[in-house]
């Protein structure tokens, strides 16, 4: 009889340990990780990631940059590294992660020295690439709810982009085999751009090559997709198949030839895809740089335009959860800029209250008379106490314009601070918007939009706006 009770006890211990076994998913997630299309923290929560491209490699005293892009809304940093074979090499890992957990980023560590390869002749390989990373794995294994591996950078050029789908597929599956288990990030060919398909066209290949199944493929936006139609027929093919996608790259559209920022930003928040613009400072060119000289008071155009335009860092990112984040950072610490007439009292970010939630109303006005006609709508997109954020849309009418004027009068004291994608000017209360030289140009029934900063007293009321085209 006891050997049988014995014999009881023993299978029913064997079938809770198999029933065990069988419930632990054989590749159970560790950190940041890809569930469908989207990156998910460890907890399983959606991170979407908003945030800039910072130039360490070549400026590594400007440790500074990580608070002053974390103070301006970001919730995510891409870190430009060198591996040794064109820059760097990047030894200081652990501090750049240091400082990303210290204010609150998720860290994209890329390295740059692949740049172009088999166009550039000083380029290195993505298998040199996995070089590096292996040699810092000390470094990175534990990080993996703080960091992405962003393998390398562009790692093939213009010159036979057909060769990144094997390249690709045999760093992710060298680094899976040296242990690994990070969310790893791999970029376009065609430097970044794609503009031949050869990542669209083969991105399951390369997804199938993870064992972890925790890679996202990324996309440098720059003049290739200048149009609304480009960027968007792109983001529809890996919407449609389900593939995990992140805009790693991109700037702003200073002319028509240049990348369409606006649509760029706004497609990304309607689908949930992560944005990474290029790049906080250090280039030396306002097409690229978001700050004058690093300087986090001086916002260029092109910073103005992602931290503080519509859908852009200020109004969608979120902290990561990791850091206790679960919503978007205080407009009173990223949208008010330093240069504003009315800045905020508050100088941390990390004290300021967060803003009262804005009912966004919007008022419309009539088309201008005459042949060429369009309209204006006025919304409020954000507020919080002293001040707001508001966007003006304007569409053309039946036909075409080339360019177009908004006018609105204030009846609460309120007052435009800071503006992007258009010259505005007041006069008192009353406020005149011009087109830039970018979107004065509108098809029948298009529109475009701008936004600004303003200051408020109290009630802010939406004023009428007309529009009047030429």
């Amino acid at each position: 009889m006891r050997r049988l009770l014995t014999a009881i006890v023993t299978a029913i211990v064997a079938f809770v340990a198999a029933v065990l076994v069988s419930a632990s998913p054989a590749n159970a997630a560790v950190g940041l990780h890809i569930s469908g299309r989207d990156i998910v923290e460890a907890n399983g929560q959606k991170f979407i990631m908003r945030g800039v491209n910072h130039e360490h490699v070549w400026f590594t005293g400007q440790t500074g940059s990580f608070a002053n892009i974390k103070a301006k809304g970001a919730n995510t940093v891409r870190v430009v590294l060198g591996s040794g074979k064109r820059w760097g090499p990047s030894t200081d890992v652990p501090n750049i992660i240091t400082l990303c957990k210290q204010n609150k980023l998720i860290c994209v560590l890329e390295v740059h020295d692949t740049t172009g390869y088999g166009e550039d002749g000083a380029a290195a390989t993505l298998d040199e690439a996995v070089n590096y990373w292996i040699s810092q794995k000390a470094n990175l294994v534990g990080q993996e709810s703080y960091v992405v591996i962003n393998i390398g950078n562009e790692p093939i050029g213009n010159t036979n982009p057909g060769q990144w789908t094997a390249a690709t597929v045999a760093a992710i599956q060298k680094l899976r085999t040296n242990g690994f288990e990070h969310l790893l990030m791999v970029d376009a060919p065609n430097w970044g751009q794609d503009w031949q398909y050869v990542m669209r066209d083969n991105a399951q290949t390369v997804l199938d090559a993870d064992s972890k199944h925790n890679t996202v493929l990324s996309i440098h936006m720059y003049d290739v997709f200048n149009t609304a139609t480009a960027i968007t027929d792109y983001l529809n093919r890996f919407q449609t198949n389900g593939w995990p996608l992140v805009i790693g790259e991109f700037g702003w559209q200073r002319s028509s030839s240049n990348v369409d920022d606006q649509t760029l930003i706004a497609e990304a928040n309607a689908r949930g895809l992560g944005y990474l613009g290029w790049s906080w400072a250090g280039n030396n060119d306002p097409y690229l740089d978001m700050t004058n000289n690093f300087d986090a008071s001086q916002l260029t155009t092109w910073g103005l335009r992602i931290f503080n335009g519509p859908n852009g860092i200020t109004a969608t990112a979120k902290e990561a959860t990791i850091y206790g984040g679960t919503s978007s950072p205080s407009p009173s610490a990223s949208a008010s800029p330093s240069r504003s007439a009315s800045p905020s009292p508050s100088a941390s970010p990390s004290r300021s209250a967060s803003p009262s939630p804005s009912a966004s109303p919007s008022r419309s006005a009539s088309p201008s008379p005459g042949g060429r006609t369009c309209t204006a709508v006025y919304t409020i997109t954000n507020s919080w106490p002293g001040g707001f954020q508001a966007e003006v849309k304007v569409t053309a009418g039946a036909s075409a314009i080339t360019g177009w004027t908004a006018n609105w009068t204030y009846a609460n004291g309120q007052a435009v601070t800071q503006f992007w994608s258009a010259t505005v000017t007041s006069s008192g209360a009353a406020v005149t918007a011009r087109n830039v030289s970018y979107n004065g140009s509108l098809a029948a029934g298009t529109s475009t939009s701008f936004g600004f900063l303003g200051s408020s007293t109290g009630t802010n009321s939406v004023p009428a706006v007309t529009c009047t085209a030429s």
